[in-house]
């Protein structure tokens, strides 16, 4: 027997009200959450077209040699990276769908398997957290017919690249994340990344600020994670006994919990010599504000240590895809940008309803944007209409927003092009700095002084820990 999957029933309406004329084919993505015994399905959206000599990339036609060879992977995977970027915690790609006319139907299931494969590595290979043994890797293929409608469910196992195809229980079921408890977090940022060259390219300032996040992702990952206060043993049930008076009212109410994130301090070192290398920096980037973090957890037996888990992956995963925004910005004008004392203002995340579900899915808007072009790109990555009026962009405060500070740091032009549906996501509280001493421990988002002992005016010396 295989997985099973329990389907938002809004989901069988989108599937089957799919437009597809004639010989062509539609793709689109798989979004819900994955637990052990079963997994979730709360949404799917279809690819959106691309422009290209007015063919979009989800349709093949008869002229194409009546076959699924040429369907263009690269921007299904380019679509679900960006997909990924809007989800928040606890959500996330599972699967890809395609619909294909009856003649087509023999070629589709090497076509869906070759699309999960490309798409889960497209969407990890800028991952900072990491996988754990309880994580799922078996992803779902949908086909659909498009004259029968008749379904066939599949997962592979994407750290297989020889997996072959299993077979799993595709069932529809109304209000499936109704009571879905939902993690609130607060984030204060101030990272500092020694840049070793005055004048860099866009891709020597990628590598310099993602080496530096790994280092604060790993230490946000080992960090301690208090839920409503409390420090929860792992294995405690989410809605169980401690919250026995919210639970007896959990049915219809959603839940929701209030995370802390705190980094436990290096303990002294007193009789053990501590050796550093020294390395000449001409300048620095520095990350610093406020970030707003949200996690779903599935309602069937949640456990503290997946509440953990998903509001963790949240904020690494907000942080770094504002980063991978920024430098897209700048790899995508090619311009020269960056002197001593400039600051770039990173962009703010905003929150958007999900239609008809208790459910928010997110958007990062520059500061040269408006509401309607947020609303735009939900409508063309998302595929659904979103009023202005519902979404909201309160969360982050503009004097709070995060922004980057480049010090004594000159990027230079950069011809490199980006294959990517838009260089903007277009396509896709607690006080941060007060110290909890008792435990030895500090806000998530303090700058890395065990890495960084001095930054100077000028030419800085950056001492390295061993």
């Amino acid at each position: 027997m295989g997985r099973g999957y329990i389907v938002e029933d809004v989901v069988e309406k989108y599937l089957s009200n799919l437009s597809v004329p004639g010989a062509s084919c539609v793709t689109g993505l798989i979004i819900g959450q994955s637990s052990s015994q079963r997994d979730f399905v709360v949404l799917a959206v279809r690819t959106p077209q691309k422009d290209t000599e007015g063919q979009g990339s989800t349709s093949v036609s008869r002229g194409a040699g009546n076959s699924l060879e040429h369907l263009d992977v690269e921007w299904v995977t380019e679509h679900a990276r960006q997909v990924s970027r809007m989800l928040p915690g606890g959500m996330s790609v599972i699967g890809v769908f395609l619909v294909t006319p009856p003649e087509l139907s023999k070629e589709a299931q090497n076509t869906l398997r070759r699309l999960i494969f490309a798409v889960d590595k497209h969407i990890s290979k800028g991952r900072l957290w990491s996988l754990t043994e309880e994580d799922v890797t078996e992803k779902v293929t949908l086909h659909i017919c498009s004259k029968t409608r008749k379904v066939v469910c599949r997962t592979y196992d994407v750290r297989d690249p020889k997996s072959s195809a299993k077979p799993a229980d595709w069932k529809y079921q109304s209000g499936v994340c109704t009571s879905w408890p939902l993690l609130t977090c607060s984030v204060g940022l101030n990272l500092v990344f020694p840049v070793l060259e005055m004048h860099v390219l866009p891709q020597d300032m990628e590598k310099c600020m993602k080496e530096g996040l790994q280092t604060w992702a790993k230490q946000i990952e080992d960090g301690l994670c208090l839920i409503n206060g409390d420090a929860m043993p792992g294995e405690v049930e989410l809605l169980g006994s401690m919250f026995s008076a919210q639970k007896k009212n959990a049915k219809a109410v959603q839940q929701t919990f209030r995370a802390q994130i705190l980094i436990p301090m290096a303990e002294p070192q007193s009789e053990r010599r501590l050796t550093a290398s020294v390395k000449v920096c001409s300048g620095s980037l520095t990350l610093k504000g406020m970030v707003q973090c949200r996690a779903y957890l599935h309602s069937n037996k949640p456990r503290a240590k997946h509440a953990t888990e998903v509001i963790k992956r949240d904020v690494i995963n907000t942080v770094s895809s504002r980063v991978e925004m920024f430098l897209e910005d700048l790899l995508m004008e090619g311009e020269d940008k960056g002197s001593v004392g400039v600051q770039q203002v990173l962009p703010r995340r905003v929150f958007a309803p999900v239609p008809g579900m208790s459910l928010c899915v997110c958007d990062y808007m520059f500061p040269d944007e408006c509401v309607s072009d947020v609303s735009d790109r939900l409508k063309e990555m998302l595929d659904w209409e979103t009023p202005e009026d519902s979404i909201d962009t309160s969360q982050e405060a503009v004097p709070e927003a995060p922004t980057i500070d480049l010090k004594n740091t000159v990027v230079q032009k950069n011809l490199k092009a980006k294959s990517t549906l838009d260089a903007r996501p277009k396509t896709p509280s607690e006080d941060p700095t007060e110290a909890h001493k008792s435990h030895k421990t500090y806000y998530a988002g303090v700058a890395m002084a065990a890495a960084i002992a001095l930054l100077a005016t000028g030419t800085s010396l950056i001492y390295l820990s061993d």
